[in-house]
């Protein structure tokens, strides 16, 4: 190959931008997959054997005309759990706040899809909130758990409270890990790349050797090969 076909091959690869969201993005997609959505699930809840994807109903706030509220993740399990998981790349407890208003909005949702009154005296029937944080940055001396009356009212005891667990990069190959692992790995060529098209082929062949999101990127890698 000669040394210009070398440098219009370069142009080609580095003309088309990386998406600044591409790692939420990624998040989004890969969750809406009823079958990683279990794989995430199971990762939670590995004393749950019997779970099935029919078992998992997203409930994602998502808003298409408006500029509303929306979350990452949201999902019932067996009827019984309302799981929120949010994916952040930065550091923030504000995180909190965003999580209880979508948990609130959560739960309207969920009454309104179940024709459940909550002004009548019957007393409706609610699932159990369980939320988390992936954080895909280091985690340092950052804790497992937030709370809402710790960050923000110095641990008083106060009348609403809102927990979170906070997930960092561990040393397990389930499927939460690898989607930290395939945030660090895009940060890394991005930053030797810039947000450019390399970088993402790049992050594709790097996780796919480390067998990270193989299975997933080996898909997506048919649509950066198209750009």
């Amino acid at each position: 190959m000669s040394d210009d076909t070398k440098q219009i091959e370069e142009v080609n690869v580095t003309r088309h931008m990386a998406k600044r969201t591409a790692k939420n993005s990624v998040f989004l997609d890969l969750f809406q997959n009823k079958s990683y959505l279990l794989k995430l699930y199971k990762t939670l809840h590995p004393e749950d054997t019997t779970a099935t994807e029919d078992s998992l109903t997203d409930v994602t706030i998502t808003n298409v005309l408006t500029d509303n509220l929306y979350n990452d993740l949201g999902f019932i399990a067996n009827n019984k759990l309302m799981i929120l998981v949010e994916a952040q790349s930065t550091w923030t407890v504000n995180i909190l706040i965003r999580v209880l208003l979508y948990l609130a909005q959560s739960y309207h949702e969920y009454f309104q899809r179940t024709c459940q009154d909550y002004y009548k005296s019957k007393k409706v029937k609610i699932p159990k909130p369980e939320l988390y944080v992936i954080f895909t940055g280091n985690k340092g001396r950052k804790p497992d758990k937030i709370s809402l009356s710790k960050e923000f009212f110095k641990g008083a005891d106060i009348d609403i409270e809102v927990r979170a667990t906070v997930i960092y990069e561990g040393k397990t190959d389930d499927i939460i890990n690898q989607y930290i692992i395939f945030c660090k790995v895009f940060n890394e060529q991005t930053k030797q790349h810039g947000m450019t098209q390399k970088a993402v082929t790049e992050t594709i062949r790097i996780c796919k050797d480390r067998n990270v999101l193989r299975e997933y990127l080996a898909e997506r890698e048919k649509e950066v090969r198209a750009a």
